[in-house]
């Protein structure tokens, strides 16, 4: 299952994000990812998620992210969780781009068996049409 945290920026997104990555690991039965632009994170995500920070690797732009993301499940078969914080800071504001970039994600989750969650900083009513997953306002 694919979930798109939605709010502009001071919405609560981010500290919605480590509440949610926190109780994934106490639910789950493998392994929690949380990605994220810059090591902002390291003292409010528990320690038993694994924290990842794209400037390490260079990551930038949706098709490295989908390809960072596919890397991860493919690497490791028990990952149930995976949390990205600052989506558009990783890749672009471009609502097209995000449109394929999720379809593609949403087919990767499903045959992966994992839940993936991405933050954008946007008003519901700027995301392009019919995009199949869930969504959550903040």
């Amino acid at each position: 299952m694919v979930t798109l945290l939605i709010g502009h920026k001071g919405s609560g997104k981010t500290k919605k994000l480590i509440s949610l990555a926190n109780a994934a690991v106490t639910t789950s039965n493998g392994n929690v990812v949380v990605i994220e632009k810059g090591a902002k994170l390291t003292y409010d995500v528990t320690h038993k998620a694994r924290l990842i920070d794209t400037d390490q690797y260079k990551i930038s732009g949706y098709d490295m992210l989908f390809g960072f993301i596919s890397g991860i499940c493919a690497g490791n078969y028990d990952v149930t969780d995976i949390f990205v914080d600052s989506t558009f800071k990783i890749c672009s504001k471009d609502m097209d781009a995000l449109k394929d970039f999720v379809g593609k994600v949403k087919t990767l989750s499903e045959n992966a068996e994992t839940n993936i969650t991405f933050l954008i900083s946007a008003n519901k009513d700027e995301l392009p049409d019919n995009m199949d997953v869930e969504i959550a306002v903040l």
